[in-house]
C-alpha cells in the first residue's frame, strides 16, 4: 500500500496534480493543510483513491478537522497541520497526541521543512511544502506500508 502525503500548497494547484500523477500507484492521498480548497478538487478526478485532509492555519473557512486519525492497511496514521501543537517549537505535543491515538505514524506540516524520523515506535514525517519550502526544494512525502514494515521517504519536486 502506498500513501502520498502533501502539505502547504498555498494555492499552487498544479503541483498537487503533478504529485498525484507521479505517484499514480498511491492508494491514499493525504493533505496536511494550507491549500485545502485546491486539494479537494482532485478527489473528484481520482475517485479510485482515498483522499483525507486536515485544516491548516491558512484554511480559514475549512470544515475539516484540525487532526484526524485514519487506518491505512493495518497502520494508524495521525494527521495534523501542526500549528495547534506548536510544531515550530518542537514535536513533543504532536508526538503525545499521536501516541494518545495509538498511532504508528505521525504526519504534520506547517514548518515547510521536510523531515522523516522514528522515535519510540512512532514514525514521524513532515513532507515539507510542495510549493513554498523554507529550506531546500519543494517536496512531498510517500509512505510504503507492506507486510515487512513501514518505509517513509521524501520526494523533491523539480521545477
Amino acid at each position: 500500500m502506498r500513501v502520498l502525503v502533501i502539505s502547504d500548497s498555498h494555492g499552487a494547484n498544479s503541483v498537487i496534480g503533478d504529485a498525484i500523477e507521479t505517484q499514480n500507484t498511491a492508494d491514499y492521498v493525504l493533505f496536511l493543510g494550507d491549500g485545502i480548497r485546491q486539494f479537494e478538487d482532485y478527489s473528484y478526478l481520482y475517485p479510485e483513491k482515498t483522499f483525507v485532509a486536515v485544516r491548516g492555519n491558512c484554511d480559514f473557512f475549512g470544515r475539516e478537522k484540525l487532526s484526524e486519525t485514519i487506518l491505512a492497511g493495518n497502520k494508524r496514521i495521525f494527521m495534523t497541520h501542526g500549528h495547534s501543537y506548536y510544531v515550530k517549537a518542537g514535536l513533543d505535543e504532536a508526538i503525545n497526541a499521536a501516541k494518545g491515538q495509538n498511532a504508528d505514524i505521525l504526519l504534520f506540516g506547517h514548518t515547510h521543512v521536510s523531515y522523516v524520523g522514528y522515535e519510540n515506535g512512532l514514525y514521524i514525517m513532515n513532507p515539507g511544502s510542495i510549493a513554498l519550502p523554507r529550506r531546500g526544494k519543494p517536496s512531498y512525502g510517500v509512505i510504503d506500508i507492506t507486510s515487512a514494515g513501514i518505509v517513509p521517504f521524501i520526494v523533491e519536486v523539480r521545477r
